[in-house]
């Protein structure tokens, strides 16, 4: 049987294509091929019958543009997959849902045109969970197909996890970048709020909505970054190794046992390999926080789906329904109270850092590894008051649970201070590959 993991390395692919080592016809033909064999069992992508004479022709045409190795752009021939929740010239935009592909139509995500200006060229949409909530798509998890790939970017997380393609795009609104990129044994980096533009995403929230990417390893994540990340610094470099901070408190023992013992192992690998680490206590309130943001994100849901509520109440499944209905019921004063507490409490956090001289949080990335079942897309509550603050944060595979499957490092940085998280999360992530 065809392994449903292989390498799908973006950087060194990149590079080989920009400088003709790689012809890029071949390496499409090659990752068709590799769709073609997983995807029957994986089902990361929306199924599109004219998909190979599509990105042919896209490829042969950027291929005319840049005849010259040397001269191409940075990713130069290379297939993304875009969570179906971002408009993409020439493909219908669904959302995971029932509804007619003409309603929810737009003009193309700012983050796909740019991709597409670095050279990349667009495989397919990927499965999302309707309306990137929790009613789930058919995606399964490549280590494990009993189990959830988790959600909402289910189908970007296990398209790169099975090596279909080496770059794709989600979101998160709560944790759907970091614990699917977990589950499935893969890099995912949400960066600090708006540093990608969301232009072009049918929204869940706007306060709490970030675009973010999924690679196989931390180098092709600082090359994508690079490319739709504004004001990107390529000049940066760290010098010395961070100063880890574990959030001790309630937020913390909403892991799992499991979850807690892999958090600790992990702890331990740090130490091992010169880590400096401190306890601080952090999110005392963390259940209030939950709250808040829960009634932020449900009422911006509510607001984003008034337009098409009536005329489409039937088309929406429970869960989703649900979310707007509770939504439906959140004051407007509660709602203005989230987002000013959303500046205050990253404002706290990131002066607890500056007095403790930490430089990032290392916290799990899911309560414990991908759970089983495909009913569910796991729980995304340790994500939660990152994605709250807007805070910049990436997952590093970092070890195996009991049952084999992957379990990511979740690494947290200061606002704005993307290029030296994954800096350091590239040094991080190589103590679990050795």
């Amino acid at each position: 049987m065809t392994s449903l993991i292989a390498p799908a390395p973006l950087a060194t692919t990149a590079a080989a294509l920009r400088d003709g080592q790689l012809d890029p016809m071949t390496y499409l033909d090659a990752q068709l091929a590799r769709m073609d064999e997983v995807e029957p069992l994986v089902q990361a992508f929306v199924p599109e019958p004219q998909r190979g004479p599509r990105v042919r022709a896209a490829l042969r045409a950027l291929v005319e543009a840049y005849p010259q190795p040397g001269q191409r752009p940075p990713l130069f021939g290379i297939p993304i997959g875009v969570k179906d929740i971002f408009h993409v010239e020439g493909l219908p935009t669904r959302a995971g849902s029932l509804f007619p592909p003409e309603v929810l139509a737009g003009p193309e995500a700012a983050v796909v045109r740019q991709f597409k200006d670095a050279g990349a060229v667009v495989m397919g949409k990927t499965v999302t969970t309707e309306f990137a909530y929790f009613e789930p798509g058919p995606t399964r998890n490549p280590h494990n197909l009993e189990h959830t790939p988790g959600g909402s970017s289910s189908g970007s997380a296990a398209a790169v996890a099975a090596g279909e393609v080496p770059l794709a795009i989600g979101t998160q609104t709560i944790g759907s970048v970091i614990r699917p990129a977990a589950f499935c044994g893969i890099v995912g980096y949400k960066p600090t709020y708006n540093r990608i533009d969301p232009s072009g995403l049918l929204f869940f929230s706007r306060s709490a909505d970030h675009v973010g990417l999924f690679t196989q390893d931390v180098a092709g994540m600082r090359l994508a970054a690079s490319v739709v990340c504004q004001g990107w610094d390529k000049n940066v470099e760290v010098v010395r190794p961070p100063v880890l901070g574990v959030p001790v408190g309630p937020y913390l023992e909403q892991a799992s046992d499991e979850g807690l013992a892999a958090f600790n192992r992990q702890r331990a690998q740090l130490q091992n390999a010169g880590y400096t680490i401190q306890e601080i206590p952090l999110f005392q309130n963390i259940a209030e926080i939950n709250r808040i943001h829960r009634q932020l994100i449900a009422a911006e849901f509510a607001q984003e789906h008034a337009r098409w509520l009536d005329r489409y109440r039937d088309l929406y499944r429970p869960r989703t329904l649900a979310l707007i209905l509770e939504g439906q019921q959140v004051p407007q004063e509660v709602v203005e109270e989230a987002r000013d507490l959303q500046k205050l409490l990253r404002e706290e956090v990131i002066h607890i850092m500056d007095v403790q001289g930490v430089d990032l949080w290392i916290a799990p990335a899911a309560p414990g590894p991908a759970p089983k079942g495909l009913n569910s897309t796991g729980d995304p509550i340790m994500n939660l008051p990152w994605t709250f603050l807007g805070l910049p944060a990436v997952t590093v595979p970092a070890g195996r649970a009991s049952n084999g499957l992957p379990l990511g490092l979740q690494l947290i940085a200061p606002w704005m201070m993307d290029e030296e998280l994954l800096a350091w999360a590239e040094g991080i992530a190589q103590i679990w590959l050795s």
